[in-house]
């Protein structure tokens, strides 16, 4: 038996991206502030994140899909980052998977893909280069196939997203048809399981031989994108996946509600 998980959307270095505690935003006391309100955001989604991988198994491999910083962030000027110092947002990348390693076998294969140029590659350097490096990686490119046990994984970031709800199945579905076909022509892998991350919710498809899904964001909500513009539900979490000696695949996603970010009405 195999076990692993598959993580995407970290943007690591937003306010409220996944951002280890030696890089929390200190905490002022006295009074309801912007610094506290990020503060209490960053504790809960790391205090989430490592619940979650305390509570599964010790891991074989991890599956990263993309997204891992957030970047320089200039169509807002970088105003909700932690630091614009893509260097510094790699390094915090790195320490997540070092305590990811924590809950994994020593001999634990993390295989990577990349990313929205917008986030990861800006001016066309691969900044997820320098954390898979750093942390270890496998191997990392734009388009994964991986064997666990003679079961094939399909992992690539980018996915289109959705405005409706019944409308957030339509992508994965035409993955996975595309995915039919080109191993019908010889020019890829037959796949079992496609993932695809990218669009910061969860939705699956499937048929008796494919499985193809969306995977949860690890970043909160927060974002000035996010609260602007869009209107559709967030999930945030990870996809789990036990793997038997002969290549059948369980799996099941941990979606949890991050309580600091609920709203409420404005009482007048």
């Amino acid at each position: 038996m195999k076990r692993g998980i598959a993580i995407a959307d970290t943007h690591t270095g937003h306010l409220v991206g996944l951002t280890p505690p030696s890089h929390h935003i200190r905490e002022k006391k006295g009074g309801i502030t912007k610094r506290n309100k990020w503060f209490r955001i960053q504790h809960s989604l790391w205090e989430a994140f490592d619940s979650i991988l305390a509570s599964l198994p010790k891991l074989d491999f991890v599956f990263s899909l993309g997204d891992l910083i957030d970047g320089k962030a200039p169509k807002s000027g970088g105003v909700e980052l932690i630091t614009t110092d893509t260097q510094e947002q790699c390094d915090m990348a790195i320490e997540i998977f070092e305590h990811i390693r924590k809950y994994c076998r020593k001999d634990v294969d993390i295989i990577g893909v990349y990313g929205t140029d917008y986030h990861v590659s800006t001016e066309g350097e691969d900044w997820e280069n320098e954390i898979a490096k750093g942390a270890g990686f496998r191997k990392i490119g734009a388009h994964e196939w991986v064997d666990v046990n003679g079961c094939i994984f399909d992992l690539k970031h980018h996915i289109g997203r959705s405005e409706v709800p019944h409308g957030r199945y339509t992508a994965s579905a035409r993955e996975m048809l595309w995915s039919k076909l080109w191993s019908e022509e010889g020019l890829q892998p037959k796949s079992d399981y496609i993932l695809r991350a990218h669009a910061h919710y969860f939705a699956h498809v499937g048929d008796a031989t494919h499985t193809a899904m969306i995977l949860p964001a690890l970043q909160g909500l927060g974002s000035r994108f996010g609260a602007r513009r869009c209107s559709g539900l967030v999930d945030w979490g990870l996809v789990y996946f036990e793997v038997d000696d002969k290549g059948r695949c369980e799996w099941r996603p941990i979606i949890k509600r991050i309580t600091e970010q609920r709203t409420m009405a404005l009482a007048i």
